[in-house]
């Protein structure tokens, strides 16, 4: 299997798996920022987790910068959205499977 494929399954699932329980855990509390807060950050464990998912998603929306602007992506901008809205599990897939295509167009051109 390519591996622009295998990018393009794990935006999926990164986005299937995370609101597939944020959306259960909605429906049950509903719209509750403080409750959502609470929850997260319930115990050193949740909170070492959360600190790392966001020093990840720092860590990987100045690479899609840093990257996009080398290699001249047009839509670097989508994967930092996807970040910010779904996560790192969708914004790393989606800017890895953008690369992938910007460097086969790039392949086949010097072909």
């Amino acid at each position: 299997m390519k591996t622009k494929i295998i990018y393009l399954v794990l935006c999926f699932v990164g986005t299937v798996l995370p609101y597939w329980q944020l959306i259960r855990w909605l429906l049950e509390h509903g719209v509750d920022g403080k409750l959502f807060m609470q929850e997260l950050l319930a115990n050193r464990i949740s909170i070492f987790f959360s600190l790392d998912v966001v020093v990840s998603a720092i860590v990987l929306i100045i690479f899609i910068r840093v990257e996009s602007a080398r290699l001249r992506l047009r839509q670097g901008w989508l994967p930092v959205i996807a970040t910010l809205l779904v996560g790192v599990s969708l914004g790393l897939p989606l800017f890895l499977y953008m690369r992938e295509l910007s460097l086969e167009r790039c392949a086949s051109r010097s072909q």
